[in-house]
């Protein structure tokens, strides 16, 4: 479990594809640099998010740690466009002590997104993202949580019908994550908040087991979103 709050943004110092070691598993390995400051009570077998994906720790040295990427996370996340050099958000796994100053990440990611534009908004940037799956649309919802390549955002603005949310980096995150940096046409990792989810299951769940009940629930609240956009209308 993670919050969403990097630690650092390392780098990707060697990258082994089909690498067939235990370390590797026949996916990709890499080797994660310029990270000592998350090191310093790392055991094998950690977990830490790599942008966003929970990976193992494998080896890992004062300042580097090795982790395998496993095809399936490879197709199902944009760690297989990393390259020598690429720079990556971290965070360890969280502890009794661990401050949640994002939400709940489990650091299992459901799709990506492609950036779609940036637009400067004073000293902050607005992107624009389009999910490859758009079925995470409805987990979307504006004023809530989406985790970007393993950070915790605030959604600013939906639009289902285009298919398409957006997120503001105010000044200071611009430093802390690797979002800042990327440009029209590159992917995002994307989690969306799990507590969309549950409640989803829910809320299925007790149609499925009142169906006697369930249609009059639903015509209520239907009646009300109804009701709320008329008086927003007047």
């Amino acid at each position: 479990m993670f919050t969403g709050i990097v630690e650092k943004i390392g780098t990707v110092s060697k990258l082994v594809k089909h690498d067939e070691s235990s370390s590797g598993g026949g996916g990709t390995s890499l080797t994660i640099s310029d990270c000592a400051e998350i090191l310093d009570d790392c055991h094998l077998g950690d977990s830490i998010s790599i942008n966003g994906t929970c990976l193992t720790v494998t080896e890992f040295e004062k300042d580097s740690f090795k982790v395998g990427v496993a095809p399936e996370t490879l197709r199902r996340t944009n760690l297989g466009s990393l390259k020598e050099g690429s720079g990556v958000n971290l965070e360890r796994a969280v502890s009794s002590t661990t401050r949640m100053g994002g939400h709940f990440v489990q650091g299992h990611v459901d799709t990506i997104a492609t950036v779609l534009e940036t637009r400067p908004d004073g000293n902050a940037v607005t992107f624009r993202l389009q999910p490859k799956d758009e079925s995470v649309l409805r987990y979307i919802v504006e004023k809530g949580y989406v985790t970007l390549d393993g950070a915790s955002l605030t959604i600013t603005a939906v639009n289902d019908d285009e298919g398409w949310w957006e997120i503001m980096l105010i000044a200071y995150t611009q430093e802390k994550v690797v979002l800042a940096k990327k440009q029209k046409g590159e992917n995002v990792n994307v989690e969306v908040d799990m507590v969309g989810k549950y409640v989803e299951k829910s809320v299925a769940a007790y149609f499925e087991t009142n169906s006697g009940n369930g249609g009059a629930m639903l015509e209520k609240m239907v009646q009300k979103i109804v009701d709320e956009k008329v008086k927003a209308l007047r």
